[in-house]
């Protein structure tokens, strides 16, 4: 990793930190060592410790006593919580949304697309995640539902923790790429738009969380 300039070093730390934590560099539970991350990074602790205080607020890292800095947990009952509930939001939203009338709605959906596109051909984890939740988020809001669009936003850091872990473990467990899974969100985005609901929702129930959510099961057992 490149060492970071002397500007803006709290924000710098902590676009690297989040990075880390949503390209699955750092996962889940693992414990942040300062002395460490500080020499990688190219900065000295206080401006690390400020960056760790600020990703902690948005609920990327946890203090915890006697062991420090973590990044925050995903177990079991957490990630099956994230996924029916974001199964569900956009579940609704697409009840709500199709027809779609206008091609012109599915705009941000196909910006969402080609930045994923560019991600996976650079292999960059962390703006990878960010643009298929980018992706989700457009898609729920074809509902034009407000309040809906709010409570998926609100669920924003968690569900990318959640697609970060998803990506991984789709890679491992069934050796899908980048581009693979971009591929995936092309053929939701061509079934939606010619809008057959019934289509629309058995591959929105395909692409779902059920790998990585068994995979996590299974990690539970062997504990």
């Amino acid at each position: 990793m490149s060492k970071l300039s002397p500007a803006s070093l709290v924000d710098l730390a902590a676009d690297a930190l989040r990075e880390r934590i949503l390209s699955g560099a750092l996962k889940p539970g693992e414990r942040l060592l300062e002395e460490q991350l500080a020499a990688e990074l190219g900065i000295s602790r206080p401006p690390l410790r400020e960056a760790l205080r600020l990703i902690q607020s948005e609920g990327l890292v946890q203090s915890l006593p006697r062991r420090g800095m973590i990044v925050a947990p995903l177990d079991e009952k957490d990630a099956w919580e994230i996924a029916t509930l974001r199964s569900a939001l956009e579940r609704t939203a697409i009840e709500l949304a199709l027809p779609i009338r206008q091609p012109e709605q599915l705009t941000e959906c196909r910006h969402a697309l080609s930045a994923m596109s560019a991600a996976a051909a650079s292999n960059s984890r962390g703006p990878f995640i960010e643009a298929s939740f980018r992706f989700h988020l457009a898609v729920v809001q074809l509902a034009r539902h407000d309040r809906l669009t709010a409570v998926f936003k609100s669920l924003s850091l968690q569900m990318h923790l959640c697609m970060a872990l998803n990506v991984r473990t789709r890679e491992e467990q069934l050796g899908e790429s980048l581009k693979a899974n971009v591929q995936r969100h092309e053929v939701l985005l061509d079934l939606i738009e010619v809008g057959n609901l019934e289509k629309v929702l058995a591959a929105f129930v395909a692409h779902g969380e059920r790998s990585f959510l068994t995979e996590i099961a299974h990690a539970g057992a062997r504990t």
